[in-house]
């Protein structure tokens, strides 16, 4: 299976001189192929995403992106729910088998996260309407035997022994179940399945998954001799080599109720200069000629670019309103330096306060540090202030008398992190 060099590849299709040239993609099993259809008629692809956890994080919106940007070149999107693949595990990039979920606990998160990709797809009935799926729908009725029949002939151990998925697990010397051994398989079916319910002929995903899409496009091809392809992005680093998707409270999540989003915005106003231009590519629909210029803005003046980003990464999530609410929110806090409704706010009980609660135990519960320990160092760092004022212990005890007038204490991480502790 062959993988183009895509920088130098010229497309024709709209569909992937916009992915070419906002930087979407890494691999591809025959660019030429896909430019073909996607140049002559409507693309079906699809990205698959197991209900692991009750949001989705922003380790998965440049795959959404794709898709949005797949149905806005006029091509149809499948997002496809893990119903039946969550039950397994996928075991890509880990280093054991995830906890299995029960039947209820799947379906309460795939409901929670359903919501998130309604922001980005029109779905319904049209040719270029984005359907959703869950593959549970074909993967739970089929019997062991049959599948070993019809789709485990199709696979063989050699093959699978040199993906990464399996090679890495092996090489560390961790198990890797036959439950998680047979996830590639299902995935691979999915393809199938999609492809003969929606004429789907694409499948997209993160570089780590190019063996799975590979398992898939080859399943098309031999067993109904259609056409198939497969698409990756770059895994989504930062330029100072640190994988994508951290915050210091932990995972970026796309659900409101997880993160919010004011968070969220500073997540992107807290990106690295060297990023911006790459990040308003990926997650903007700004021009690229805006995108390029943001980027160059010189010295200071690229916070001013990075609060770009912010606000419509944020307005395409949360909508322009909860964009502009957290920049002003962000403004008064920083810049202004006084306090705003809209920061984010752990409420605490007052009895526990008025006895007195350590304040890096509180810097740990309002998500400002991973852990006690991290906390001490921040206060010791001089990165702590309480109230804009430095606080170089983590074993200073608050208690009420800390309250501002506006009845919260202002608790800050490092020069972007705020949290309001507020009694109730």
């Amino acid at each position: 299976m062959s993988e183009p060099t895509a920088t130098a590849f010229k497309p024709k299709s709209k569909f992937l001189q916009v992915l070419q040239e906002r930087g979407y993609i890494h691999q591809c099993t025959d660019l030429e192929a896909l430019d073909k259809a996607a140049s002559e008629g409507v693309v079906t692809a699809y990205v698959g995403y197991d209900c692991t956890a009750d949001s989705l994080h922003i380790g998965h919106l440049i795959s959404i992106m794709m898709l949005r940007w797949l149905q806005k070149t006029g091509h149809r999107p499948i997002t496809l729910m893990g119903g039946g693949t969550t039950k397994v595990g996928d075991p890509t990039d880990k280093d054991k088998q995830r906890p299995l979920l029960t039947d209820a606990q799947i379906a309460s998160n795939m409901s929670s996260i359903q919501t998130t990709f309604g922001k980005f797809l029109s779905f319904g009935n049209a040719a270029t309407d984005a359907v959703m799926v869950n593959n549970a729908d074909w993967l739970e009725k089929l019997g062991y035997v049959e599948f070993l029949r019809d789709y485990g002939v199709h696979f063989t151990i050699n093959r699978m022994l040199t993906f990464d998925s399996v090679k890495l697990r092996l090489e560390r010397e961790q198990p890797l179940t036959f439950l998680e051994f047979n996830y590639m398989l299902m995935q691979a079916t999915d393809y199938l399945e999609l492809s003969r319910r929606y004429g789907c002929a694409l499948q997209m995903g993160g570089s780590d998954q190019w063996g799975n899409i590979i398992n898939g496009v080859e399943l098309v091809r031999r067993v109904d001799a259609k056409p198939a392809c497969g698409l990756t992005t770059p895994l989504l680093m930062t330029s100072s080599g640190q994988k994508m998707g951290k915050s210091l409270g932990g995972a970026v999540w796309l659900n409101a109720d997880r993160l919010s989003p004011y968070d969220y915005w500073q997540v992107w106003r807290n990106t690295e200069d060297a990023d911006v231009g790459k990040f308003l590519k990926l997650f903007t629909e700004l021009p690229i000629e805006e995108c390029e210029r943001l980027a160059a803005l010189p010295g200071a003046e690229i916070n001013e670019a990075k609060k770009v980003l912010a606000d419509e990464a944020t307005t395409l999530l949360h909508g322009r309103e909860a964009a502009q609410a957290a920049r002003a929110a962000s403004d008064k806090a920083f810049e202004q330096g006084v306090m705003s409704e809209d920061l984010p706010t752990l409420e605490v009980d007052r009895a526990t306060l008025e006895a007195g609660i350590p304040v890096a135990n509180l810097v740990v519960d309002a998500g400002l540090a991973a852990s006690r320990s991290d906390a001490r160092r921040l206060a010791q760092g001089g990165g702590l202030r309480v109230n804009n004022e430095p606080v170089a212990d983590g074993a200073r005890v608050l208690t009420l008398a800390d309250l501002t007038v506006d009845g919260v204490i202002k608790l800050a991480a490092g020069k972007k992190k705020i949290v309001l502790i507020k009694p109730v």
